[in-house]
C-alpha cells in the first residue's frame, strides 16, 4: 500500500498578516502589502516599493535572547515555524528522533551582511558582532529552531531561488518516504530587501518601477506588467506519513500528493521560451500523485509580473493543461514575491483554498495580454468548491517545482 503524506500544520508571515488565518482572511479579501520601503532609505533608487511585514512582534514568538542572535529572515522563519508545530500537536518530546526540519531561503543573510559592510565602510562601526555569520547563514534558521524546541531528526537547508519553498517540501516528503523521519517541518525564510539587492535586480530590468502607485505596481499576467516586487517573510507547514497522523489523533489539514524538481539548463535569470522544464515538472508531479491533468481544480501560479516569464508560465500550463485548464491566480499581487518563503506561504493558500472552496484572487489585473489567456481570477476571490490543487515555483537558474496538494479523504 502506498504510503501517504499529509500536512497537519500551517504557520505564515507575510505582508498582509502574520499568522495562517490573518493572512488567509487577507489574500481572499483583496489586502495588498506593497508600499513604499521603509527598512533603509530608498529614495535615490529606481524602484522604491515593496511588500514589507508590517505586523511582526518577535518577542511573540522568540525569547530576547534569540531575538538578538537571529537576523530578521530566521525570525520569520521560526515564528512561522512556531505556529505551524504548535497547530499540528506533534509530540517532540516523546518523539524528537522521528522530526526533522527542513528551511528554504533564497537570499540568506544578504540584508545584513550589505548593512554590516556599510557601517565598517562608513566608519560607523569599528568591528563587527561575532553573531554576524550565524546570522547570515540560511542553515541557522533550522539549527535555531532544533535547538529552541529540541528536534534531533534529519536537517537540510533547500536553496534553489524562488523555488525553494517547493524544493523543501519535496525534500521533507522525500524523507519521510524513505523512512528517515515520521515527520517533518518545512520552513521558510526571506528578508533580502536591501540597496543591494534592489540595485541588482533594478538593473535587471526585473523590478516594478510603478513607485508612485504602489498597490498596483504588481500585476501579474496585466498587459501592462513591468517587473515584480520583492516582499519579504515566512511560511511553515508540517508534513508527516498518514499512518503517524492518524495513530496520533492530529487534525489532518490536506495530503501533500506530489511534487517534482526540474532544471530548464537554459539561462542563468531567463526561463526556457518553450516552457520545457516548467512544462515537465508540472507531468512529474500529476504522475507522482496519479492524476490527471483535469483532475487539478485550482493552480496557483508563480506569475511574478515580469514582461517575458508570464506568457511563457501561461504556454506551459496550457501545454500540460490542453484547451481547457483550470482557474489560475498568483497570489503576488497581494504579498509581492516572497522569494524561498513564497512556494510555502503559496502551498497553504492552495490548502485553505481546498478547505474553504474559496480561490484567491490575482490583484492588479486590468488589461488583458493576448499571450496571457488563462482565467486568472482577476482581484476578487471566487466560491469554487474543488478537491485538488496546484503550485508552481520558477526560480533563477532555470529551478522548477510543482507541487500538488489533495482534499484529504
Amino acid at each position: 500500500m502506498k504510503k501517504r503524506l499529509v500536512i497537519t500544520g500551517m504557520g505564515a508571515v507575510t505582508p498582509i498578516g502574520t499568522g495562517t488565518d490573518k493572512y488567509w482572511n487577507n489574500l481572499i479579501h483583496g489586502e495588498c502589502g506593497v508600499d513604499h520601503i521603509t527598512r533603509f532609505d530608498a529614495s535615490n533608487l529606481p524602484v522604491q516599493i515593496a511588500a514589507e511585514v508590517k505586523d511582526f512582534e518577535p518577542k511573540n514568538y522568540i525569547s530576547a535572547k534569540l531575538i538578538r542572535e537571529m537576523d530578521l529572515f530566521q525570525q520569520f522563519a521560526f515564528a512561522a515555524a512556531t505556529e505551524a508545530l504548535e497547530q499540528s500537536g506533534f509530540p517532540v518530546e516523546e518523539e524528537s528522533q522521528r522530526i526533522g526540519i527542513v528551511m528554504a531561503t533564497a537570499l540568506n543573510g544578504t540584508s545584513a551582511t550589505a548593512q554590516t559592510q556599510e557601517e565598517l565602510s562608513s566608519g560607523k562601526a569599528k568591528k563587527v558582532s561575532p553573531r554576524f555569520v550565524p546570522k547570515i547563514l540560511g542553515n541557522l534558521a533550522a539549527a535555531q529552531f532544533s535547538i529552541a524546541k529540541g528536534i534531533h531528526g534529519p536537517s537540510y537547508t533547500i536553496n534553489t531561488a524562488c523555488s525553494s519553498g517547493g524544493d523543501a517540501l519535496a525534500m521533507a516528503g522525500t524523507m519521510i518516504l524513505a523512512g528517515q523521519a515520521d515527520a517533518m517541518i518545512v520552513m521558510g525564510g526571506e528578508n533580502g530587501l536591501c540597496e543591494v539587492t534592489i540595485s541588482s535586480l533594478a538593473q535587471a530590468k526585473a523590478l516594478s518601477r510603478n513607485n508612485d502607485n504602489p498597490k498596483a505596481a504588481c500585476r501579474p499576467f496585466d498587459a501592462d506588467r513591468d517587473g515584480f516586487i520583492m516582499g519579504e517573510g515566512g511560511g511553515a507547514l508540517i508534513v508527516e506519513s498518514e499512518e503517524h497522523a492518524l495513530q496520533r489523533g492530529a487534525e489532518i489539514f490536506a495530503e501533500l500528493a506530489g511534487y517534482a524538481n526540474t532544471s530548464d539548463g537554459y539561462h542563468v535569470t531567463s526561463p526556457d521560451p518553450e516552457g520545457t522544464g516548467a512544462i515537465n515538472c508540472m507531468r512529474l508531479a500529476l504522475s507522482m500523485a496519479e492524476m490527471k491533468p483535469e483532475d487539478i481544480g485550482y493552480i496557483n501560479a508563480h506569475g511574478t509580473s515580469t514582461p517575458l516569464g508570464d506568457p511563457i508560465e501561461t504556454r506551459a500550463i496550457k501545454a500540460v493543461f490542453g484547451q481547457n485548464p483550470p482557474p489560475v491566480s498568483s497570489t503576488k499581487g497581494a504579498t509581492g514575491h516572497l522569494m524561498g518563503a513564497g512556494g510555502i506561504t503559496e502551498t497553504i493558500a492552495c490548502i485553505q483554498a481546498i478547505r474553504t472552496g474559496i480561490l484567491p484572487p490575482t490583484l492588479g489585473y486590468q488589461t488583458p495580454d493576448p499571450e496571457c489567456d488563462l482565467d486568472y481570477i482577476p482581484n476578487q476571490a471566487r466560491e469554487s468548491a474543488i478537491e485538488t490543487a496546484m503550485s508552481n515555483a520558477l526560480g533563477f537558474g532555470g529551478q522548477n517545482s510543482s507541487i500538488i496538494i489533495r482534499k484529504y479523504r
